[in-house]
């Protein structure tokens, strides 16, 4: 007959002392297979433990990643602003600048302009001797203001200021008379028998020539309105000497 083989049961002991004098031994038989289950769930705990700190480390290295990768998109960002907020400013300066250059041009035409017409006015006014030379004069006193010149062979009479022809009519007493309005309330009329140079709706300066004196037409009959009244003329004349 054969024997049969019984395994052989391991038991654990726990055997707890004490210092104590009248300290009892006591002992404590823990089955093998309960050992293992408490190892077990210890490493199983452990290892949890174990994993937990890798996970979080994981996540922290990955927290910082990004952290580091937002700090970096962010500087770029930042450094793409200043570049693009220094363009910005150059094309604001640059701006400034033609503004300032448009600001100087208009306010040069302005000056311009207004010293044109400045001039214009002043041309305007007939305040010139309506003779190229030297004449002697006399006023009228009776009737309408009038000077009159007496002027050498040669001498040219010249409108005073710019303006239009706007009349040339026949004169009994000088032959002929040209009116001249200057678009300013101002119009001047010469008188004179000689023939005249020029005609209806031309427009003159100051310095024309309207009549050229000769012999027979030495005399000139010079008078001024002014808004459709006369006027004195030498109120006007700016004569020297």
């Amino acid at each position: 007959m054969k024997r049969r083989k019984h395994k052989r049961r391991l038991n654990h002991v726990l055997i707890l002392t004490s210092d104590a004098a009248d300290a009892n031994v006591k002992q404590f038989r823990v089955r093998a297979w309960i050992v293992e289950v408490v190892v077990l769930l210890l490493c199983v705990l452990v290892g949890g433990v174990i994993g937990y700190f890798i996970y979080e480390g994981q996540l922290w290295e990955n927290a910082s990643r990004r952290s580091h990768e937002q700090v970096m998109a962010l500087e770029e960002e930042n450094k793409t602003l200043s570049e693009q907020n220094s363009k910005l400013e150059a094309q604001v300066t640059e701006q400034a600048e033609e503004i300032q250059i448009l600001s100087d041009t208009v306010s040069q035409k302005v000056q311009s302009e207004s010293e044109l017409s400045a001039t214009l006015e002043k041309q305007s006014l007939p305040t010139e001797f309506p003779l190229t030379g030297s004449a002697s004069m006399e006023e009228v006193s009776e009737g309408d203001p009038m000077c009159i010149f007496h002027a050498s062979v040669g001498t040219t009479v010249v409108a005073a200021a710019s303006g239009t022809v706007i009349a040339i009519n026949d004169d009994e007493i000088y032959g002929h008379s040209v009116w001249v309005d200057h678009g300013n309330g101002y119009v001047t009329i010469y008188r004179n028998k000689g023939d005249t140079t020029v005609n209806v709706g031309d427009s003159v300066v100051q310095g024309t020539t309207l009549f050229v004196i000769g012999e027979d037409n030495a005399d000139l009959g010079y008078q001024m309105q002014k808004d459709g009244s006369y006027i004195n003329p030498m109120d006007m004349l700016a004569i020297s000497g």
